[in-house]
């Protein structure tokens, strides 16, 4: 059995075929093929390759985020006219007076966050034009040649310390995610390609019950008429061939049905027709529990998902902690920066420009409102470990369980074959003795039923084999056939 996660010939050809307009396509297909088609063209495949997509992003978002950005601020143009209230130092009062000015700015900066503080340096040039009209009109340009500068919050929650921690955990998980969707979707058509292989069996059963109910009907109307059977044994036959057409009736719908939710499934054209070729025996391969415990502990999505819900748990408790004292920032710079009437004044011997700032906010009152947020965080963390406890046994237990049930198909697919080539040979031998007449109907109805039970037996210990087979690959991500972990390949 090969997996692959890219298309092949036999997908090219599919889709073709089913795009394509015109009459009903017939198309024949393995279990493998089956499998491929699904984790690349199904509308769960779709759904599963754009969540991965929108996971993608948002990692490169947040690696984006760790790089130094370019920043351009600007005012083009900032008319105003209006009245504004002014002081007159010589009449000693407050009088309206119009203003027209014209203003204009533009400030290129670059910055860059530091993950193990917190903080974020700059460094940024800015320029200002202003024009006033009016009597004393004026023109003035201001600048800033070059300020670099830090601003830092001194005891307070440390955003990017746990988006470093936690933002690559999640787009390894979603990556994870991603191979764990499509195994989920190799399970579901398996189920659907066995569903209609079952009824593709029951319907070849049906039909050849036809055939050889009114085969038998015929034998026996002339064993009838030379009192070689009872007027009750023909009636019997009669009325196996007359419920052999119902259940071939019945067994056509079943078909159709099938048909139709595995092609839609596949996403293919709803007209076409799928003949379904049975997988071979599989070969035995032994699975240790503990073995597959590891793989599972190591790739499943689920493991990541329990450290990264612990990791936002923690998260939550360290910003309610740092909130519910006081909080302090320092911002300073040290730069230049000029006035003058015309542009290159601007620029020529700029003056030391230094800013430091110190800010303090402390809760005096509120009634503990913080204190009860931070004790909430707290005891939600504790409820996250136990949970997450819980969710590792459940998770440990259904891979130890899927392994045993795996392990034990391997020996009921090789009796279910068995069963199923004796009880053939043993319904060819009662028809054969039932048609010379050393068999009665009862015989042969008995031998007939065991073989009809024995291929339904053998097919779905068939799929209970690749049902379980998938369903650990799923839980560990692990190509136990290639002996491989599955990895990601788009």
């Amino acid at each position: 059995m090969k997996k692959k996660y890219t298309f092949n010939w036999v997908i090219v050809v599919y889709t073709l075929l089913y795009t394509l307009p015109g009459p009903a396509q017939t198309i024949k297909l393995t279990l493998n093929e089956s499998i491929e088609l699904a984790t690349d063209s199904s509308l769960q495949a779709f759904r599963a390759k754009n969540e991965y997509q929108s996971a993608y992003w948002a990692y490169r978002s947040f690696k984006a985020g760790r790089l130094p950005s370019l920043t351009l601020r600007t005012t083009p143009l900032q008319y105003q006219r209006d009245f504004t209230r002014r002081y007159d130092s010589y009449e000693n009062i407050d009088v309206y007076r119009q203003q027209q000015s014209l203003y204009s700015s533009g400030n290129l900066s670059i910055s860059q966050n530091f993950d193990l503080t917190g903080g974020t340096f700059f460094i940024d040039s800015e320029l200002g034009y202003m024009r006033n009209f009016g009597e004393n009109a004026y023109t003035q340009f201001s600048s800033i040649p070059l300020r670099i500068g830090y601003s830092q919050a001194l005891f307070g929650f440390n955003s990017f310390k746990w988006e470093k921690k936690i933002e690559p955990l999640k787009y390894e998980k979603a990556k994870r995610q991603f191979l764990y969707s499509r195994e989920e979707i190799s399970e579901t058509v398996i189920s659907y390609f066995f569903s209609l292989a079952t009824s593709q069996m029951e319907y070849d059963m049906a039909a050849d019950n036809v055939a050889s109910s009114d085969t038998l009907y015929r034998i026996g109307q002339e064993r009838h008429k030379i009192a070689s059977i009872s007027q009750s044994d023909l009636l019997t036959l009669r009325l196996e061939a007359v419920n052999a057409r119902n259940s071939l009736k019945n067994a056509e719908i079943n078909l159709k049905r099938a048909m139709f939710s595995f092609v839609s499934f596949l996403n293919l054209d709803k007209k076409t027709q799928v003949e379904l070729k049975l997988p071979d025996r599989p070969e035995d391969i032994e699975i240790l529990p503990d073995e597959a415990l590891i793989y599972a502990q190591e790739y499943n999505p689920d493991f990541l998902a329990h450290k990264q819900e612990l990791m936002e748990a923690e998260r939550e408790v360290d910003r309610t902690k740092k909130t519910s004292n006081f909080d302090a920032s320092i911002s300073a710079s040290i730069g230049f920066n000029q006035v003058a009437g015309d542009f290159q004044g601007a620029y020529r011997k700029p003056l030391q420009q230094d800013i430091i700032s110190f800010g303090l906010t402390i809760p005096l009152v509120d009634w503990g409102v913080r204190k009860g947020k931070a004790n909430m965080a707290l005891n939600t963390l504790n409820v996250t470990k136990i949970s997450i406890e819980q969710k590792k046994l459940s998770l440990e237990q259904d891979v130890l369980m899927t392994v045993n049930d795996f392990n034990a198909q391997q020996d009921l697919i090789s009796s279910a074959e068995e069963a199923m080539e004796l009880a053939t040979m043993a319904y060819n031998v009662t028809k054969e003795r039932f048609i010379i007449g050393k068999a009665d109907l009862n015989s042969l109805t008995l031998s007939l039923n065991r073989q009809n039970s024995a291929q339904r037996n053998y097919i779905s210990a068939l799929q209970n084999y690749w049902l379980n087979y998938y369903k650990l690959r799923k839980l560990t991500l692990f190509d136990f056939l290639k002996n491989q972990n599955i990895t990601l390949n788009l």
